[in-house]
């Protein structure tokens, strides 16, 4: 006879639930993931597809041509050259990331380190509240104040320019950030922090020294989220970067995005056309770059996470 079914006769039944119910949460989160995966790879097969049919009409070459590279998909000699998209993505995207960075982490670390309990349990909710507003209200606060501010203060070439859009993305950008590093550092075991202050460290210097060397990971998995939510943002750069695809490097000047480049045009495009098609290509390097960029954040997340740690001990 079974000892356990002595002691207490209920635990072969009670073994058998849980075994049951794990089982079934286990396999319902399993099929989950499958499904979304199995979404996201019917959704790329699709956009590929769609994509790849511009090299039917265009050389591959002169999409991505730099000498003469333009977008006029309706004129009458036609050029769908990409990079000025591209090059207009980043001169929003990477000045955004930058402030958002330098602010996000800052804030972050406020709220971990040295923020009292009372004043954290307003403030993280108030920041994480932020990250709900719409982003077409902040292109339309941009619009309307933030684009007239700027150009009284620094008469710009144009007033609405790839600046005033990245300033408009780190608004969405700088509460992701602060959000994601105020984790990471809250992930740090409180026997470190303890293990520090005992050695006679204070509180900068375990800040500089341990907690935020362990969180690296997690904080540049943030700020490469963050980079990834700059890029796929469409309303705000759709509202305030003028849309004037160029390739310059001046930050003052009116810039087009990839993604208001399909948010403009996508709805007013022949079906099938070339036009159709060259905007699935955009699509298609948008799914990319967003998925490498969340690959290359989890690989740091777990090789930051393992290393500093391992040092800390």
């Amino acid at each position: 006879m079974n000892k356990n079914s002595v002691t207490n006769p209920y635990a072969k039944e009670m073994t058998f639930r849980q075994s049951f119910e794990r089982k079934a949460i286990r396999y319902f989160f399993r099929i989950n993931s499958y499904i979304v995966a199995l979404i996201l790879i019917v959704m790329f097969l699709f956009i590929l597809n769609e994509g790849l049919k511009i090299l039917e009409h265009i050389e591959f070459s002169k999409i991505f041509a730099f000498e003469n590279g333009e977008w006029f998909p309706t004129s009458e000699n036609v050029r769908y050259s990409i990079i000025p998209l591209l090059t207009g993505t980043l001169l929003t995207s990477v000045p955004a990331v930058i402030i958002s960075t330098i602010c996000g982490v800052i804030t972050g670390i406020y709220l971990s380190e040295f923020a009292g309990g009372r004043l954290r349990e307003i403030l993280k909710p108030a920041i994480e509240m932020f990250t709900g507003i719409p982003t077409v209200v902040v292109g339309f606060f941009m619009l309307a104040l933030g684009s007239v501010l700027f150009e009284d203060l620094f008469s710009p070439e144009n007033r609405l320019n790839a600046f005033v859009a990245a300033l408009g993305l780190s608004f969405i950008v700088i509460p992701l950030i602060a959000s994601l590093t105020e984790e990471a550092l809250s992930r740090i075991p409180k026997e470190i922090r303890m293990g520090s202050y005992a050695l006679g460290a204070t509180k900068w210097q375990t800040l500089k020294y341990v907690t935020f060397p362990a969180a690296i990971g997690g904080i540049s998995s943030g700020i490469i989220i963050g980079f990834c939510r700059a890029i796929g943002e469409t309303m705000i750069v759709l509202m305030v970067s003028g849309n004037a695809a160029s390739i310059s490097a001046n930050l003052l000047k009116s810039a087009r995005t990839m993604t208001a480049t399909i948010g403009a045009e996508m709805g007013e495009v022949s079906y099938q056309s070339e036009h159709y098609y060259a905007l699935f290509f955009i699509g298609i390097l948008l799914f990319s770059l967003s998925f490498i960029l969340n690959i290359a954040a989890q690989i740091l997340t777990k090789k930051f996470s393992k290393s500093e740690l391992k040092q800390i001990n």
